[in-house]
């Protein structure tokens, strides 16, 4: 019988901690702030040990990004870093810096250490480099195939291995990449990237000894040369099980809750669809889900190998799905349902909500638009400021409604 891998799920803030909890997450990871490659990331310390406390009191694991690239100015505040983690109590830390690596073994010997996808592994001589080291699970690069994968796994019995399955891909190497650094100063491995490979440019050849410009002129493609579409490996997902990995790991620290609470509830679906009845296990109904949220478009990416042309989206860089988040349930009583909004809404809008657990999903045509706050009602209302509105009960009738719990999510047709 074939074990079923981890699904590992971001949090970038303590909402989405809680939607990937209530959503299925077998396990999180989060940054530990200031000192990983989402420093960006809008959580504080003190919302880390809520949701490592939330997720420890519901069974599930958390794992601290510790992945950035060091400096000897960096190993100055290590003293600090030591409290941090001692406070927080996280389940391992994913490092990719040797140095650092050597630190944590030195400092907290008892904690495991995953080795991040920064380190570029696509080798099992790589993995049992890590391994003699001391690292308890390795992360795989983006860039290794399915059949390399297989020939790793093989060579590696008895090392943990974890790879993404779902998420923005990079331009560069593994997300090594310098283009932000050296055009706006902020650095990519600090968890600053300006995403410069989601620009639209203008490509001008200059003949050196007349000064003379010649641009590319854009064709029907558009010009975004450097842009990715994201990685999804939904209809791969029976091979990728079969293979044996021991996490699935979705990328999306800095995403929204919906985006968080969506994939996960997607894959863990699949994952026990495909653990009941393995022979007709079939990726397309989970697929239908995660093409309702806002994309770039999809690709295998290197499943099969090498990038093909498919692999980048010429166009654009806005989403291609037809919907977007409608709101995010943030209380219940017995009367009614409050969704503080993602986006604007409208008197006759239907609205579909995401059950956890369960596959089945509970549409509502909105005939009123009511105020949260006051009870007014209005025609229309748009997001931000904490914006909600109310869902009296009665008109989503008895389907599902012991369902309906705080960070449930839901969509709209655009």
């Amino acid at each position: 019988m074939i074990k079923l891998p981890e699904l590992l799920a971001p949090a970038g803030t303590l909402d989405a901690f809680k939607t990937a909890i209530l959503y299925g997450a077998d396990a999180i990871y989060a940054g530990l702030p200031g000192f990983s490659m989402r420093a960006r990331a809008k959580i504080t310390t003190e919302e880390v040990k809520q949701g490592i406390e939330l997720a420890h009191a519901a069974g599930k694991k958390v794992y601290l990004a510790f992945n950035l690239f060091a400096h000897d100015r960096d190993f100055v505040n290590m003293p600090r870093v030591s409290e941090v983690i001692n406070y927080l109590k996280p389940d391992a830390l994913i490092i990719a810096d040797p140095g650092v690596l050597m630190w944590v073994r030195e400092n907290h010997p008892d904690m495991p250490i995953h080795i991040s996808t920064q380190a570029n592994i696509c080798s099992a001589l790589s993995v049992k480099f890590w391994q003699n080291a001391g690292a308890k699970l390795c992360v795989l690069a983006r860039e290794v195939s399915h059949e390399e994968f297989k020939n790793i796994r093989k060579q590696c019995p008895d090392m943990k291995l974890e790879i993404f399955v779902h998420g923005a891909m990079c331009m560069s190497y593994s997300g090594r990449c310098l283009l932000s650094n050296f055009i706006t100063g902020r650095p990519a491995n600090r968890g600053a990237c300006a995403q410069l490979c989601r620009w639209k440019y203008d490509v001008i050849l200059r003949e050196c000894e007349s000064g003379i410009e010649m641009p590319i002129e854009e064709d029907e493609r558009g010009a975004y040369i450097m842009n990715s579409k994201d990685l999804c490996l939904m209809p791969r997902l029976r091979e990728v099980i079969e293979a044996e990995p021991d996490s699935l790991k979705i990328e999306g620290r800095n995403r929204s809750e919906y985006y968080v609470g969506s994939v996960i509830h997607a894959y863990r679906a699949a994952i026990d669809a495909y653990a009941k009845d393995p022979e007709n296990f079939d990726p397309a109904p989970f697929m239908k889900e995660l093409e309702r949220l806002e994309t770039r478009g999809y690709t295998t990416a290197f499943f099969d190998g090498n990038l093909g042309s498919d692999a980048h989206n010429y166009e654009t860089t806005r989403s291609t799905s037809e919907y977007h988040a409608a709101g995010v349930i943030t209380n219940v009583d017995e009367k009614t349902i409050t969704l503080e909004l993602r986006n604007e809404i409208k008197q006759g809008d239907e609205i579909t909500f995401i059950l956890p657990c369960t596959t089945d999903c509970v549409s509502v045509a909105l005939p009123k638009i009511i105020n949260a706050k006051n009870g007014e009602e209005l025609p229309k209302m748009s997001a931000g400021q904490h914006n909600s509105l109310l869902i009296p009960r009665e008109w989503l009738g008895c389907v599902m409604q012991d369902k309906f719990v705080p960070y449930v999510l839901a969509y709209k047709h655009k």
